[in-house]
């Protein structure tokens, strides 16, 4: 069935056009087309420049619906600190003066969409005279504080949370978080401080520290990236100090415990010749340390298994290599409910290699290599997204903690309220290092079963799901689906303190999207019922209840 299914996806990639109007989602429609303004064609192909660039940023809750005239919609509205309109403007990739170009348009959109402080963007021209264009700048601020309480349940364990953030601080895009949770691996007090564009600038900052109850986390981050197809240059630092206790899993229960102190920092620069004829080749390199530190637990009565050698040092320079295609569609009702999603369908692949020498101190001399690659297609109501990486070192002409992950996504559209979702994903390891296990769980896609499994040196897990997204808007603050999922995965290779494989383990099940409408504290809660096809296993209850939030449907 899946290989009929595919056969609309494999046509020519579509063109990233909107839809008509009368197919969009209410939530979807942008701001009116002004009448009268000529075709992007023909203002770009007259010369036309940008004139005036209204920011046109609007409050959570429209006031002049009635529907959202209320008083507490009011209320929120004035606690709320609307974003900046210099926030925005820095976001452009447009000035006043500049020529005219939709593809700058639709990706300042793109971007200004990735922050989590907007629900959406559009940018429309709203007049022309005299060679020039204005355009409007349409955004909408969603509700950004967030002091609470936060459940989530996978794999039958619970976590647990309590948090005091601000993800849009007085309107500037710094988020601030001071939290405290609580997981299946140890309680986390954490500070956190991160603004995307620091200063107005492309700049990314952010910095986090946290006193957990096996060790602590030091991160800091500078990094002004490509943060456009044509940009030109980019730089960063990045420096992480960390140190907890690493749990080793299988059949969902702790089969060995070690101390892993971590350090690393990277240091690279890049160029590029921007965009040329729909592509982008970019180039980079840098310099990297990373280093982990491994010791017995003291609390630990287990077998104790360290990874061999139990110190491994890494020094290395790098290059790498970037290629991009520009080729975005907008969608809606795929990973989210009636929110504009911009699907990425272009090709796109990453080479990163290193030379890590023993005589400049790594602990073993070895090439070390990344890599990804994607590809995507898009024909009528179909769209068919490939994705894979691999990342390992070689060290005297063989290949250690080598990982290779592939997977194909598949959405058909069957209606504006029904779509057909279907993935497979897989992974390979060769010459794994103890501490990188390939895990299989309720906490990565097999909802039926515990947390972690299945432990083994590969595996692969198949997903059906038939998505519905329903009208439904409680309390005007959240938008409601459904979805009826099959799930199917396996391990090979039996791995140093892991049992045998079970084989291919599969579950059903239904459950609720909601989707916050009006708020970033996250994109989608899921709320799911699983049944596991094998429960032999005296571990594996009958029925598993999910709840999480993830970044999609």
């Amino acid at each position: 069935m899946l290989a009929v299914l595919l056969l609309p996806a494999l046509g020519r990639p579509a063109a990233a056009a909107e839809p008509a109007a009368s197919e969009r989602p209410p939530a979807g429609i942008p701001p009116a087309e002004t009448p009268g303004i000529p075709p992007d064609a023909e203002l770009e192909g007259s010369k036309a420049v940008i004139g005036e660039i209204l920011i046109d940023n609007q409050n959570i809750f429209n006031l002049e619906d009635p529907k959202d005239n209320i008083p507490i919609f009011r209320l929120a509205d004035r606690l709320h600190g609307r974003t900046r309109p210099s926030v925005v403007r820095n976001q452009l990739l447009f000035k006043s003066g500049d020529r005219y170009s939709r593809r700058l348009l639709d990706e300042s959109e793109r971007i200004l969409r990735a922050n989590s402080y907007f629900y959406d963007a559009w940018i429309r021209p709203v007049r022309y005279h005299d060679g020039k264009v204005d355009v409007r700048v349409t955004t909408r601020d969603v509700w950004t504080f967030n002091p609470g309480f936060n459940y989530s349940r996978t794999g039958g364990t619970n976590s647990t949370g309590v948090q005091l953030e601000e993800m849009n601080l007085v309107g500037s895009g710094t988020d601030v978080l001071l939290s405290r949770t609580t997981t299946v691996d140890r309680t986390e007090s954490l500070l956190s401080v991160a603004n995307m564009h620091a200063f107005g600038t492309w700049t990314a900052i952010s910095a986090d520290y946290a006193n957990n109850s096996d060790g602590y986390l030091r991160d800091l981050l500078v990094n002004r990236p490509f943060y456009a197809l044509d940009t030109r240059w980019a730089a960063g630092i990045s420096g992480n100090n960390d140190a907890q206790t690493d749990f080793l899993y299988d059949r969902g229960n702790i089969i060995d415990e070690f101390r892993d102190e971590h350090n690393a920092v990277t240091v690279y620069g890049g160029w590029s010749p921007g965009l040329q004829n729909g592509w982008v080749q970019r180039f980079s390199s840098g310099v990297t340390y990373d280093e982990h530190l491994f010791s017995p637990v003291s609390t630990w009565t287990g077998l104790t298994v360290l990874p061999d050698p139990d110190e491994r040092r890494f020094l290395y320079p790098w290059v790498e290599y970037d290629l991009v295609a520009d080729d975005y569609v907008r969608l809606w009702n795929h990973d989210q409910i009636l929110k504009t999603e911009d699907f990425y369908l272009g090709t796109i692949a990453t080479l990163r290699v290193g030379y890590a020498d023993a005589a400049l101190g790594s602990t073993q001399s070895a090439v070390i290599i990344q890599s990804t690659a994607g590809r995507g297609w898009r024909s009528g109501g179909s769209t068919l997204l490939l994705a894979s990486d691999f990342s390992g070192r070689i060290e005297d002409g063989l290949l250690y903690n080598g990982v290779a992950d592939a997977s194909i996504r598949y959405y058909l559209e069957q209606s504006s309220k029904w779509l057909f979702f279907t993935t497979l994903v897989g992974t390979k390891g060769w010459r794994l290092d103890l501490d990188n296990q390939v895990l299989l769980g309720g906490d990565n896609g097999l909802r039926g079963y515990p947390l972690r499994y299945q432990d083994g040196t590969s595996r692969t897990l198949f997903t059906l799901e038939q998505r519905y997204y329903t009208d439904w808007y409680p309390f005007r603050l959240w938008r409601v689906g459904g979805a009826i999922f099959f799930d199917a995965g396996r391990t090979w290779g039996q791995p140093e303190l892991a049992q045998p494989s079970l084989g291919t383990l599969k579950d059903a099940g239904f459950g609720l999207r909601i989707g916050n409408a009006r708020t970033a504290l996250g994109n989608v809660i899921h709320i799911d019922v699983a049944f596991p096809f094998e429960t032999a296993d005296g571990s594996i209850r009958r029925v598993q209840f999910l709840v999480t939030t993830q970044t999609s449907f």
